[in-house]
């Protein structure tokens, strides 16, 4: 299994540069950032462009491979995390519109796999919890089979992410729709297509109270591409709080190995399963950001802990 990173986490680096990095540190894969060009930041670790899929020329295309295959980096994965089911219907479409491109920048780069949220629309609610889920499913039929169709006509996987994107501006929902196993479960009776699946992250399961095991287990044949990211819990916060808060001052952010998740049996359970592909480590630990080194060493960090595990 090849440990790689998602390249977010260096906004000031070039592809090149990040290439040079995981190439001299001996990291075998990356997912590569794909946000809109000139779009500026919509949040944090959003907005960074690493391979700019709208001007990705013949020349481009043959320079990244070339480039990928002489640092020894397999481009596993391309990433744009963005909601496409926003309440806006002008910026929705700017969403899908994106995705497409990425989707059509995966396979010039012969990438199998695209990296995405489906997305929520946060301000549609109902009366209750399950009334507004259903609300929300609708729009997701009017999004995703199409997406899905599009991604397969062009030999592309959609692999969705499962955090709740769920933050102070976005509480009590979130900005993603397919945070739980029952809500994945759904999606995939809706649209059981091949090429629709999962970007596994056991760290958004931690504060969920969610078996991260188990789901591998259940979801097996889902499972596309893996995020190696950890997850702690304060638990002051949570005795102030309680789990009406949702996770808010819950939720810590760590580097694998630094916090609660037992990437032993996470691996165990994904070789048992059959994975045996890539995990990419995504770093949004506050420990170990502020400049590209600390970055750096925070990606090492995590590496190192993983490889203890990996063969």
């Amino acid at each position: 299994m090849k440990i790689g990173i998602m390249s977010a986490a260096f906004p000031t680096l070039s592809f090149e540069q990040v290439l040079d990095f995981l190439s001299t540190n001996g990291f075998g894969s990356v997912e590569v950032a794909c946000w809109p060009a000139g779009a500026g930041k919509d949040r944090k670790y959003g907005g960074v462009v690493h391979i700019d899929v709208e001007t990705l020329s013949t020349t481009r295309v043959d320079e990244i491979k070339g480039l990928s295959q002489e640092k020894g980096i397999e481009i596993s994965v391309l990433g744009y995390y963005a909601n496409t089911l926003h309440d806006d219907p002008d910026h929705r479409q700017h969403v899908i519109d994106h995705l497409k491109k990425v989707i059509v920048g995966a396979e010039k780069l012969g990438v199998g796999v695209v990296g995405t949220f489906t997305g929520r629309p946060a301000s549609l609610a109902a009366r209750n919890w399950q009334e507004t889920i259903d609300l929300h499913f609708v729009e997701f039929m009017k999004v995703w089979p199409d997406l899905i169709k599009f991604a397969a006509d062009h030999n592309v996987k959609i692999a969705i992410e499962h955090c709740p994107m769920l933050w102070y501006d976005t509480w009590p929902g979130g900005d993603n729709l397919s945070y739980s196993p029952a809500i994945l479960r759904r999606s995939f009776e809706a649209i059981p297509d091949a090429n629709y699946g999962i970007n596994y992250d056991p760290s958004h399961f931690v504060w969920q109270h969610i078996d991260y095991i188990r789901f591998i287990y259940d979801f097996r044949d889902r499972i596309f591409s893996v995020h190696a990211q950890d997850m702690d819990l304060d638990e002051e916060m949570a005795y102030q709080h309680g789990i009406l808060s949702a996770g808010i001052k819950v939720q810590q952010r760590r580097i694998p190995g630094m916090g609660r998740v037992n990437w032993q049996e996470v691996i165990k359970a994904l070789y048992n399963v059959g994975y045996n592909w890539v995990m990419n480590i995504e770093h949004e630990d506050p420990n170990w950001e502020g400049s590209v080194t600390k970055v750096q060493q925070g990606f090492l960090i995590g590496k190192k802990h993983l490889e203890g595990f990996v063969v």
